[in-house]
């Protein structure tokens, strides 16, 4: 298979840091020569990708997931534990329905083992200022129509960016167990963005379609 990266069609600065964002990792995947480690860092980048396009339902599909997920989220000094199939994908439709799902990574830095992998990367975000705060995923963890005490003006949409670390943990036959990610909270750099900048779920299923299928679903 070619190691030559996808080339898409894209129209800001951060439309083509989203379409590279897996760059690297396909760098990566395409020097390994132990199967179960390729077939690890495939199941993460298609899970990525395919999450950032709310196409949530194909990443906990058996061949990706294992039957009950168990994922540790910790922001800006809180924690969101989803235990179980149903709770992860209830998290999931959730943000899709605020089009809180499009996110990207910037130069990840990653291990990988027969256990899974660990890593560190800047990771992106467009939020409305109407659900920012400490913490991005607040919204989830509290009412969204609750009165906001945010500083971020409701109506705008802003960039964030902050590192975060992660492990993920998969199973025998190289199928993800769960997420545990923990964020760097002096990392985080918040700016105001124009509307027309940001990219909504359907731009991103778009921007995506072509780059998800490089690899295929690992085998």
């Amino acid at each position: 298979m070619s190691t030559a990266h996808v080339s898409v069609a894209t129209r800001t600065s951060y439309e083509e840091e989203f379409v590279h964002m897996m760059d690297d990792v396909d760098d990566l995947i395409d020097t390994l020569e132990n199967p179960k480690h390729r077939k690890i860092l495939i199941n993460y980048r298609r899970h990525g990708l395919l999450e950032v396009s709310g196409r949530y339902e194909e990443l906990l599909a058996p061949n990706m997931t294992v039957p009950h997920p168990h994922y540790r989220l910790f922001e800006g000094g809180q924690g969101t534990i989803l235990d179980g199939m149903d709770t992860v994908r209830a998290f999931y439709q959730q943000l899709a329905a605020m089009d809180m799902l499009v996110m990207w990574t910037g130069k990840q830095k990653m291990a990988v083992h027969d256990w899974g992998f660990a890593g560190e990367a800047e990771f992106s975000q467009f939020v409305p200022g109407a659900l920012l705060g400490d913490n991005v995923f607040d919204s989830v963890n509290n009412d969204p129509g609750a009165p906001s005490s945010s500083q971020y003006d409701a109506d705008s949409f802003y960039l964030v960016r902050r590192t975060l670390a992660f492990f993920w943990p998969y199973d025998e036959d190289g199928k993800m167990i769960g997420e545990h990610v923990y964020e760097d909270t002096e990392s985080k750099v918040v700016t105001k963005v124009g509307n027309d900048e940001v990219i909504t779920g359907a731009r991103a299923a778009e921007l995506l379609a072509p780059i998800i299928d490089k690899y295929g679903v690992p085998q």
